[in-house]
């Protein structure tokens, strides 16, 4: 997403964990246990116990991987190669599509259930390797029971007929826009559009059949690779070339049009806009291939077969980075207050999303610092090469740090952040995790010197392309660049309560966590309990682009 939630601290985030208990942290220390001696009558007797149980039912399905910030996300006992999704939308917005999801998996133990992400749709019918299987819904995952056991390293195929209902309670998975509908699934929620592991660490390939009816675009992560037209209604197939995490998938169903393009390379970009602003919006999406050329030059070349800006004619309140199509708010282009350095830099940060989130994904949420950290700090970096005084980021990062332990108070540290808070999934978008985590970058690049900063970034992306990392890979990669081990530097900035002094600048001081310096920029109108953001960072003095705060009704922030 592009820029933090603004919101009132406060609210109960659970109690507070030790850095050790994030398995994407280095731990300090390791603790060896002693084994102790076992009985043998004891040990018999629970074998014959443990036996008896298991022959009596079923092994349970765990229900989620247990991540640390969304533990019943995602599900265990098998890896996801591929999904082929197929919809089919009759025209309107607040009708259920009917739907075919069929994914391709291998196993990676013994199975005689097995559950998927799925809510928000009523499954038809299911089956696994050609064969019925039973199913059945708990909370928001859909337990499947094969026809036969099956074995470690097993390939399946698991079809699933079901609808999908765009029509929800606000919380994400689609968007309705005026014409027709797009996609926000960060950080939970593209199990609410079709059954899938809805976890960032396991990627896969995808292929989408969406048929609408003529007259309407669909476009699609990917590239296109045909079209099929049967009476009235015309099939739009599109497929990626590189694994993708759930929540960076992306449909738009519209009045559109698409604009091509090419980039570096003969990199092929398209954009989708609504057919009618058509020309209002053609000078922005001109820019496209230039900050592609730009950010090649920071990081190397473009992770993927294709990029554009997908622009909804929607109120979400946020931008955001779907693989090859990163979807944008019609009205960040159509606001005149705003200045183009900045309209850009927000482009920017979606685009620099496509190598830190997208082609490197997040291992476990708690690591979502990676992605944010990096694209505001490439956002900070284009605006100061491209803007004017307002722009700097010595001055951006100078506000972060005095306001940065109030931050660490409100949300906890960057690589520890603390729980979402009660029904609003995407809080742990909070500004620690925006400008206080381009801190530590900013931090890291006085200790690497540029030079040093520039060849992690770069390495950073190479190694970890179409793959997932988390923080402690980071550590491990700074320390090998910088020739010494870095895990103390990073312990006290990502896991610690209070910020570290800011090397370079000793006369940077925090403010204290409970006065006005150190509490989160307000949007103008919010109110207590409500999510929101504002498009512009305090440290840029510049018109807000909204009145009031966005509730959480279609999605996440960038």
């Amino acid at each position: 997403m592009s820029l933090p939630l603004r919101r009132p601290s406060g609210g109960s985030d659970g109690p507070a964990a030790r850095p050790a208990t994030d398995h994407s942290a280095p731990a300090r220390r390791r603790f060896h246990a002693v084994p102790g001696r076992i009985p043998r009558r004891a040990a018999a007797l629970g074998l014959a116990i443990a036996a008896t149980l298991a022959a009596a039912e079923p092994p349970v399905v765990p229900l989620g991987l247990g991540d640390r910030l969304f533990p019943t996300l995602g599900n265990t006992g098998y890896h996801v190669t591929s999904y082929d999704v197929s919809m089919n939308y009759s025209g309107r917005s607040d009708r259920p599509l009917e739907a075919v999801t069929v994914i391709n998996a291998r196993s990676t133990g013994n199975l005689d259930r097995l559950s998927l992400d799925f809510a928000r749709g009523a499954v038809r019918s299911a089956e696994i390797d050609g064969a019925p299987a039973r199913y059945q819904q708990e909370g928001e995952h859909l337990v499947l029971t094969p026809a036969a056991h099956i074995s470690p390293g097993q390939k399946l195929r698991i079809v699933v007929h079901h609808t999908s209902n765009p029509v929800g309670a606000g919380d994400g998975g689609w968007i309705r826009t005026k014409d027709g509908l797009a996609m926000a699934n960060q950080a939970d929620a593209a199990h609410r559009v079709f059954p899938c592991n809805d976890h960032p660490s396991d990627k896969a390939y995808f292929t989408f059949h969406i048929t609408a009816p003529q007259g309407l675009v669909v476009v699609a992560n990917g590239l296109p690779v045909g079209q099929a037209t049967r009476g009235p209604r015309r099939t739009w197939t599109y497929r990626t070339s590189h694994p993708m995490a759930t929540e960076l998938a992306q449909i738009s169903i519209g009045r559109s049009a698409v604009l091509t393009q090419h980039g570096p390379h003969g990199l092929p970009i398209r954009d989708v806009v609504p057919a009618v602003d058509r020309p209002l919006l053609a000078r922005w999406l001109a820019k496209t291939p230039g900050q592609v050329a730009w950010m090649e030059n920071k990081v190397g070349r473009f992770p993927f077969e294709t990029y554009g800006v997908l622009t909804a004619d929607a109120s979400t309140g946020f931008e955001l980075e779907t693989q090859t199509l990163s979807l944008f708010e019609k009205r960040l282009f159509t606001m005149v207050q705003l200045p183009d350095w900045y309209v850009e830099s927000v482009m920017v940060h979606e685009l620099s999303h496509q190598w830190f989130g997208d082609s490197v994904s997040p291992r476990r949420w708690s690591d979502v610092w990676l992605n944010e950290a990096h694209a505001t700090w490439y956002e900070m970096l284009y605006a100061q090469e491209k803007g004017d005084s307002r722009a700097s980021m010595e001055t951006r990062m100078r506000h972060a740090y005095e306001s940065s332990d109030g931050w660490r108070a409100e949300g906890g540290p960057p690589a520890l952040p603390k729980l979402p808070d009660h029904g609003q999934k995407i809080s742990i978008f909070r500004p620690v995790i925006y400008d206080g985590s381009a801190l530590v970058l900013y931090a890291l690049r006085h200790k690497l010197g540029t030079e040093g900063f520039d060849r992690l970034e770069r390495a950073w992306v190479q190694k970890h392309r179409d793959g997932v990392a988390g923080t402690a890979d980071f550590i491990n990669l700074a320390s090998q660049i910088y020739g010494h081990n870095l895990s103390g530097f990073f312990w006290d900035w990502l896991y610690g309560t209070k910020t570290p002094p800011m090397p370079g600048h000793p006369d940077w001081k925090p403010r204290a966590a409970g006065s006005a310096g150190g509490r989160k920029a307000r949007v103008p109108g919010a109110q207590p309990g409500v999510s929101g953001r504002t498009a512009l960072h305090p440290g840029w003095p510049l018109p807000g682009r909204h009145a009031a705060p966005q509730r959480e009704t279609t999605g996440k922030p960038a």
